[in-house]
């Protein structure tokens, strides 16, 4: 709650709270929602399907059933790359088999396909994100990654980097990769941000709707981030090699073609020791 900004009004509640939802959206006179609420953790999501529908999907609908009935007319929705599972091609674009090999990417894509019928039947417009790898930080702003219990790689490894975790896991290191560890494209937060808010401005000018890859089209291995680590912070990163994850594709690198020929946004923020740096530097003010 601390990381909202002062200028915006924070409400707890759920968004299965329809009555609420629905007062909310009278009251403000909301033309436009982008939602973010979800579990996002692969592993969990494999031995906890029933908490991931309900969560993602079941909430989700009951969210889009309030706004529905409220005529709100522009959705934005937080997806994934996980709505493909094992990649046939990289980079992906979003023509490519969508086949999750996990229940988060499973609940993910069902939302993607109520929003198609919800457009073709009642005319919202949404715009479907489809994340690669989130990270980075905006350290200027005191907004970081702060997840409890945190997941994500980077503020993992400079955790360990820091002392305040003994290692860091690499879940595999035979994958078919340039180095055997499994490969990602990651996303400067703040270019996420841009994202958002040009796909918003795209349907409010009356673009069509659609489902959109954010990456960088380039691709990172585990132990790359690692050594992005080492550099950026000066400190060694222990490291402990473990059994491949259930449910984790070997590379996932986007195409991001699409969002810049629609809505004119591609990733600024490219360099990888720069995602790390700003991700180090909230994590050095955060502890």
């Amino acid at each position: 709650e601390d990381a909202v900004h002062p200028k915006a009004r924070f409400v707890r509640g759920d968004i299965r709270d329809r009555a609420k939802v629905s007062a909310l959206v009278r009251e403000h006179g909301v033309t436009g929602v982008v939602h973010f609420a979800a579990k996002i953790q692969v592993g969990e999501s494999m031995v906890k399907p029933r908490m991931y529908f309900q969560d993602n999907l079941v909430a989700t609908l009951a969210l889009l059933e309030t706004l529905l009935d409220e005529g709100v007319g522009a959705f934005i929705l937080s997806s994934t790359a996980a709505v493909y599972g094992d990649p046939e091609y990289t980079p992906i674009d979003e023509a490519h088999p969508k086949k999750p090999v996990n229940t988060y990417g499973e609940s993910k894509l069902f939302i993607e396909h109520a929003l198609r019928r919800y457009h073709d039947a009642y005319g919202l417009k949404y715009a479907a994100l489809r994340y690669f790898n989130a990270s980075g930080a905006d350290p200027a702003a005191g907004l970081g990654e702060r997840h409890d219990p945190e997941t994500h790689l980077i503020p993992l490894v400079l955790d360990a980097a820091a002392g305040l975790r003994k290692d860091i896991g690499v879940f595999g290191d035979d994958w078919e990769t340039r180095d055997g560890t499994c490969e990602r494209d990651y996303i400067h937060v703040l270019d996420l941000a841009d994202a958002h808010l040009a796909a918003l401005g795209h349907l409010e000018a009356g673009g069509g709707s659609g489902a959109y890859n954010l990456g960088t089209g380039r691709g990172t291995t585990v132990s790359e981030i690692i050594a992005s680590v080492e550099r950026v912070s000066g400190r060694p990163v222990p490291v402990v090699v473990r059994p491949r994850r259930d449910g984790d594709p070997a590379v996932l690198v986007a195409s991001a073609k699409k969002a810049l020929d629609t809505f004119g946004w591609q990733a600024k923020r490219t360099s990888l020791d720069e995602i790390v740096g700003d991700a180090w530097a909230f994590h050095q003010r955060a502890r």
